[in-house]
């Protein structure tokens, strides 16, 4: 099985935000995909399942990831885990995969990585702004009227990113789908 968490916070405060791409991602997929919803306290998150996929959104607060992926991923005994998250120092439109490394200050990543280690696949999705305002205030902010048509695009990339990495290397997905310009170019 594959684990594929979104990163987000819950409630409606934060719906729409630049800190919950990873939700929205999640939420995409869910759309197109005939998912098979898993109920258990335990994993701290929303649980979808199908076929060989697990579809996760924590619901833990960012800060506390970690505590939702790890409970699904000891409870299945997951080899292989993907998160998509925002990033701050990537621009809005921009993809980048990653294995392992830095939290790059990222605090969701940084609870990830204690929780289960380092060792997993991220996406990277820039929501980032050449206008650097103070950074909670930033990503907990929803995207203006103008970023919206490229939030749209490039959530259904990552969507169709996502289903691609779950058969594909990381190598030949980050040819595929990261580049210096970004999507909304």
């Amino acid at each position: 099985m594959i684990l594929i968490a979104g990163l987000g916070n819950p409630g409606i405060e934060y719906a729409n935000t630049r800190h919950n791409i990873g939700f929205m991602v999640i939420d995409a997929i869910l759309d197109e995909l005939d998912c098979e919803k898993i109920s258990n306290t335990k994993f701290k998150g929303e649980l979808y399942k199908k076929g060989s996929l697990l579809f996760l959104k924590p619901m833990t607060f960012m800060n506390l990831s970690g505590q939702s992926v790890s409970a699904v991923k000891n409870f299945y005994k997951i080899d292989r885990v993907i998160v998509i998250h925002d990033d701050l120092d990537l621009k809005l439109g921009r993809l980048k995969f990653k294995n392992g490394g830095s939290s790059g200050g990222h605090n969701g990543i940084k609870s990830i990585d204690t929780s289960i280690g380092i060792n997993y696949d991220r996406i990277r999705v820039g929501i980032g702004s050449e206008l650097k305002k103070d950074t909670i205030d930033f990503v907990l902010g929803k995207f203006s009227q103008k970023e919206q048509e490229c939030v749209k695009k490039i959530i259904s990339i990552t969507k169709d990113a996502v289903l691609e990495f779950v058969n594909q290397d990381i190598d030949k997905i980050s040819q595929k789908y990261s580049s210096k310009k970004g999507f909304c170019d």
